[in-house]
């Protein structure tokens, strides 16, 4: 298959660009869009091509009941999925620097560099690397332990084709850019991004093993989920909850926070910090409503107060929910990991007030789910509309 790209995301970008107010923000943007996304996609493209020609056994890996786990922002999606993930024997994920290679070739050419570092140059590279992702994930750490070698956002090995919505936390443009609502989308535009992502999971599979499942998390495609469904019949859901007073305001705290450092106009980063906010609405009722209207798609529903207060016991009710068998080890792993996640707090402090929200509005659009998980009652969730942020959250949300 050929490296997909979406011409029309490109060249939208590229008037938005060319178009932004801030003279920085429009230089860098306009510099990366018309010289490095040339470059770097075509690189990509090439590459993708050769991995069939390289690989041919690569057309014989399926993609088996794979595993989307989605949620609002900061609803404990990562936290779910580092916990799953270290049933590695089962499951294959994206690390950060294979969504940024989505090819085979560039997987295993990277691969064969560490190992070479590792065994003749005692770690040389490895610490370069190091200093370098102190420096670019440092200061945002407190939110989100970000890293190379870190599972990520399956949403993120689209970034080169144009079609990710990451490309938002670079540029605040929702309502001009469009990467959620998959759903309403032509029949043929949402075929042309499956299935190019499908070869991805493919590539990862024959990497990793292609015996095993894909576990994806990506709070992104909570606005997708009828469409994995569509695309993917056999896969299975896993829905994250919080409530929403605590993770719709760390949300757009994490989010401004990366457009104060790019630079970005005040004016447009308000403008779209009120379209997703809106847009939570959807984020949390499409999931949990798709699973209500497809009894033939297994799916799963952690609540973040479970998973932070009991996770080996969380993750185990998700094993059984989704008809997987849970290994002794693994479920011995588990204990040490939640007493880790219990000890764990974050810097990552927010209000509803600083972002101008009203609880009595959230409580009014989501007031079915806030009756289902009795997010009314402040003993139940052990918190106010404001305090800190315990939850390891994701690049764009977790």
């Amino acid at each position: 298959m050929f490296f997909f790209f979406d011409f029309d995301n490109y060249v939208k970008m590229i008037r938005l660009a060319w178009n932004e107010k801030v003279p920085k923000a429009r230089y860098y943007y306009l510099a990366v869009l018309l010289i490095g996304v040339p470059i770097v996609s075509s690189f990509h493209a090439i590459c993708f091509l050769l991995d069939g020609l390289l690989f041919p056994d690569l057309k014989k890996v399926e993609v088996r009941e794979p595993i989307f786990m989605v949620g609002h922002a900061r609803s404990g999606t990562t936290l779910t999925h580092r916990l799953l993930s270290k049933d590695s024997g089962r499951f294959s994920s994206f690390m950060l620097y294979e969504l940024y290679f989505p090819s085979l070739i560039q997987k295993k050419v990277i691969r064969a560099i560490a190992r070479f570092d590792e065994e003749k140059m005692g770690g040389l590279l490895l610490g370069q690397v190091r200093a370098w992702e102190e420096w670019r994930y440092g200061k945002m750490r407190h939110m989100h332990d970000m890293g190379l070698t870190e599972y990520e956002e399956d949403d993120i090995v689209l970034y080169w084709s144009m079609a990710a919505g990451f490309w938002i936390t670079k540029m605040p443009y929702m309502g001009d850019l469009d990467f959620y609502a998959m759903n309403d989308w032509t029949a043929s535009k949402r075929r042309r991004y499956n299935d190019f992502y499908r070869e991805c999971i493919r590539r990862q599979l024959y990497l990793n093993g292609p015996d095993k499942i894909h576990l994806s998390k990506n709070p992104m495609y909570s606005g997708r989920v009828a469409s994995l469904i569509e695309a993917f019949p056999d896969a299975r859901i896993v829905v994250n909850v919080r409530n929403p007073y605590e993770t719709i305001p760390s949300l757009l705290s994490i989010m401004r926070a990366g457009w104060k450092q790019l630079g970005w106009d005040d004016e447009k980063q308000a403008e779209t910090l009120k379209i997703l906010a809106n847009q939570s609405w959807h984020t949390y009722l499409h999931p949990i409503e798709t699973l209500d209207a497809s009894p033939q798609t297994r799916g799963a529903i952690v609540d973040y107060r479970d998973l932070t207060s009991d996770p080996a016991a969380t993750i185990e009710r998700v094993y059984r929910d989704l008809a997987l068998p849970l290994s002794d080890d693994y479920r011995e792993s588990l204990v040490g990991e939640g007493k880790r996640e219990r000890q764990h707090q974050t810097r990552h402090t927010y209000s509803l007030e600083q972002f101008g929200l009203e609880a009595d509005a959230i409580r009014n659009e989501l007031g079915v789910l806030f009756d289902r998980f009795g997010w009314d009652d402040p003993d139940e969730n052990g918190t106010d509309a404001s305090g800190p942020d315990g939850e390891e959250g994701g690049t764009i949300a977790g």
